[in-house]
């Protein structure tokens, strides 16, 4: 089916708050989710749940039985009132999980891939970047092969259970889309360190891998700190969780992912080992993990109210990537560095039978928009608002687009206006 950029309409049930219950197994993992939701206007539509390869084991609505129907693979459940409790339970197996999204496992430990639309292997859910929740997620497993039990935002509890089981809870206090959801179960060790952030907080940081990889870290830990370092002083962005770990695996779909408080990355993009690693490996790592701590503002604090506004958060970031990466060597080469990679890719892409708008108007698979075109060419865009408004003006309509969009989905047209709106010009022609 095509989905249209046009057809736009606001979700009919928000998701203010849901809690997950993991039992974790490679071969059978069985999820409880209690989402606590509000009807979104006057409509008498059900409630859609997405899914994809889900069975329910149970349902229920306010603790009791409920009439629910399977609409392919969406759970429906028809409501009375404006404000429910929704219990979802179901069992998937990370071990047969080839596509590497939703709960997969990898190399003996289990982790996942929500973005775009991997939520729904999980669990049912209204699975789109504008229906924001604060989670809290528990993790049950067993101590010996998943000694570690990490989660988005900060750990709140852990202990120990009969059986040679452990658990672990985690709570994000701040509103995101489920594509940021993020878990990871493992028998890791971390390079752990500090950063104070400019209002004085000290935020815990781990790059966690396995222990024989341990060595190859310590440049990935150091380019997290000036990261956050540049991002406060750049655009005056202060992290915002106690916590802030990274996670290294062999097998992923993308390069990096920027989960709230809990990256995963493809072990390319974290480990350097001295002996063998080139200038390239070095400057490749310092850009990936500073594009995905630089999404915790672009793309998590503020996110994308559809997926035809992705160049709002990736055009943006990779805008800030590149400028964080001019700013720690020679500038010039950066930006020819950046040049040839739009012609090497880009040019090609909007000069032939692919070539689509940083912004589509419809898409049939939005796997196959994470594109040179809404990255790079996105990033491009920026750069020229970022030109004609010059520096301070420019600082100030982020500060504006960052303060007055924070918490919610937002638009390419929103980050235009405030780019506008700050720098007294105008922006039509974007």
């Amino acid at each position: 089916t095509v989905t249209r950029r046009d057809d736009y309409r606001a979700p009919d049930w928000r998701v203010p708050e849901i809690a997950l219950d993991f039992d974790l197994d490679p071969a059978a993992t069985r999820v409880r989710a209690t989402l606590l939701i509000q009807r979104n206007g006057a409509h008498d539509r059900p409630l859609v749940l997405n899914g994809d390869g889900l069975e329910p084991v149970a349902v229920r609505v306010d603790g009791g039985a409920a009439a629910w129907r399977m609409d392919g693979s969406d759970l429906v459940i028809e409501l009375a009132g404006d404000a429910h409790e929704i219990e979802t339970e179901v069992v998937i197996a990370p071990e047969r999980n080839t596509q590497l999204m939703g709960l997969y496992a990898s190399g003996g430990n289990l982790c996942t891939q929500c973005e775009a639309q991997g939520f729904r292997r999980i669990t049912f859910f209204p699975d789109r970047p504008d229906v924001l929740s604060k989670y809290r997620v528990k993790m049950t497993a067993d101590k010996a092969r998943f000694p570690v039990l990490l989660a988005n935002g900060d750990p709140i509890a852990s202990g120990d259970l009969e059986g040679g089981k452990h658990w672990a809870e985690w709570h994000d206090p701040f509103y995101k889309p489920c594509y940021l959801f993020a878990l990871v179960a493992g028998n890791l060790v971390a390079n752990s360190g500090s950063f104070t952030t400019q209002s004085g907080r000290e935020v815990k940081l781990g790059i966690w891998v396995r222990a024989a990889d341990l060595p190859k870290t310590d440049h990935a830990l150091a380019a997290l700190k000036l990261s956050m370092a540049w991002d406060e002083r750049v655009y005056g962005r202060e992290y915002d969780l106690d916590v802030f770990n990274i996670v290294a695996v062999d097998d992923f779909n993308f390069g990096a992912m920027e989960n709230k408080g809990l990256n995963v990355f493809n072990s390319r993009y974290i480990l350097a080992d001295p002996d063998t690693a080139t200038d390239w490996d070095y400057d490749a790592i310092a850009a990936v993990v500073a594009h995905e701590y630089f999404h915790n503002w672009s793309g998590n604090r503020i996110t994308c109210r559809d997926w035809f506004q992705l160049s709002l958060k990736e055009g943006f970031t990779v805008f800030r990537d590149q400028s964080f990466s001019a700013d720690q060597g020679s500038a010039a080469v950066k930006r020819i560095e950046d040049v040839r990679g739009l012609r090497a890719s880009q040019f090609p892409e909007d000069s032939g039978p692919l070539a689509h708008p940083v912004r589509p108007d419809e898409y049939i698979e939005i796997s196959n928009f994470y594109t040179a075109t809404i990255y790079n060419k996105g990033a491009e865009v920026i750069r020229m608002m970022a030109t004609i408004l010059g520096p301070e003006k420019f600082r100030a309509a982020t500060d504006l687009y960052f303060d007055r969009f924070d918490g919610t989905a937002a638009t390419c047209e929103d980050f235009v206006a405030c780019m506008e709106e700050a720098g007294g010009v105008d922006l039509g022609q974007f």
